[in-house]
């Protein structure tokens, strides 16, 4: 019973730890020119947005499309932190 329970024990501090992996989540990317950069967390959610002050010179269908290949590259990036997260669990999981 005691390894039963000391097991359980064990995959709670593996969820929690996964958990807190998840929520910490903050992923980067800027523009190759560094006029847009976006922020994203773990749940794709847009969490910051900067722009260089030179996105005055841009038209709206450019500076639209940089803001959402920038967008669109944060949240990629913070897919691939979400997925080593939960990798992480599984293979923990798989030894508890």
């Amino acid at each position: 019973m005691d390894a039963i329970v000391g097991r359980a024990a064990d995959q709670v501090n593996l969820l929690e730890e996964a958990l807190a992996g998840l929520q910490s989540i903050k992923a980067r990317a800027s523009s190759e020119s560094d006029q847009v950069t976006a922020e994203v967390d773990g749940n794709g959610n847009l969490t910051g947005l900067w722009m260089d002050d030179s996105i005055s010179t841009l038209d709206a269908r450019t500076l639209a499309a940089l803001i959402t290949s920038t967008t669109h590259e944060a949240a990629r990036l913070a897919t691939e932190q979400r997925t080593q997260v939960m990798k992480t669990l599984q293979d923990a999981f798989g030894t508890v």
